[in-house]
């Protein structure tokens, strides 16, 4: 049976990681931090650590995976505590890095899609293209065993509904409960590749059990974007809701699409558009 380390565990994507890693047999313990991370999150099963990323020397299990899920999230939030991002998204990733290391254990990262586009748009943006960069000297000039995921605007089950640092559809369910109208950004016609949790958890299995070495990054996105216009119509049509357009942000990308198909052409993975089936089911 793998031993597998989740940073990260208790947060979104991470819970959903560790409820698959349990179901499927593996032995999964999780470190965090719960500054993001919910008790609630928790799965039966999984063993569970409250840690700071910076304290993950203190880990000695024999280990043979890691998922390094671990990070503050979101592009606005960032402007304003950028310091705080780089220590958890730059310095925390060179901390398991160093642990891989020494410990020879095969780590995959969770990158973002803010990679393709200027990463000084945002301290979110280049600390997160930064956290790759790491990965990447590592694997290099160390011979970590490292292979980067690089998600698009992941939504599900467990999604945060926090109105600083979720993403628009966990902020939009919030103000939907509120009986408030639905912030737009901009002119609403920027393009995301919204990808389910589901779908991002089935890629990092792939990534894992894999010996496939990536050159860059495998990609995490279905493939099929829609406007953040055509976003409200989904929750509109659901929820008879209003909107209100709000002016343009910094950071704020025109559009996101996945870049390649490797994961789908050299591993199998086979992801589903389940936008609207998820906005129909909230």
């Amino acid at each position: 049976m793998k031993k597998i380390l989740v940073t990260g565990g208790a947060g979104f994507i991470g819970s959903n990681l560790v409820f698959e890693l349990v179901n499927q047999g593996y032995d999964v313990t999780s470190i965090d931090d719960y500054s993001a991370g919910l008790k609630k999150n928790e799965v039966e099963g999984a063993k569970y650590i409250n840690m700071d990323i910076d304290m993950v020397d203190n880990i000695y299990n024999d280990f043979d995976l890691c998922f390094h899920l671990a990070a503050m999230s979101r592009v606005q939030p960032s402007f304003r505590d950028p310091t705080k991002y780089f220590r958890v998204n730059v310095n925390g990733t060179m901390k398991i890095m160093e642990w891989a290391k020494k410990n020879k254990v095969k780590v995959v990262y969770a990158g973002s899609s803010s990679r393709h586009h200027d990463p000084s748009d945002s301290p979110y943006a280049m600390y997160k293209f930064l956290g790759e960069e790491v990965c990447k000297l590592y694997k290099n000039s160390y011979s970590v065993d490292v292979e980067i995921a690089r998600f698009y605007n992941v939504y599900g089950p467990n999604e945060s509904l926090d109105e600083i640092h979720g993403n628009v559809i966990g902020i939009w369910q919030t103000k939907v409960k509120k009986g408030l109208p639905l912030p737009v950004v901009g002119d609403g016609n920027q393009r995301r590749d919204f990808t389910h949790v589901l779908d991002i958890v089935d890629g990092l299995i792939k990534i894992a059990l894999s010996n496939k070495v990536h050159e860059d990054a495998w990609e995490l996105g279905t493939g099929i974007n829609y406007s953040v216009n055509e976003l409200y119509e989904m929750f509109n049509n659901k929820f008879k809701c209003n909107r209100i357009n709000i002016p343009d942000q910094k950071g704020n990308y025109k559009l996101t699409l996945r870049e390649n198909d490797d994961l789908i052409n050299q591993l199998g993975w086979s992801p589903k558009d389940r936008l609207k089936q998820h906005i129909d089911n909230l």
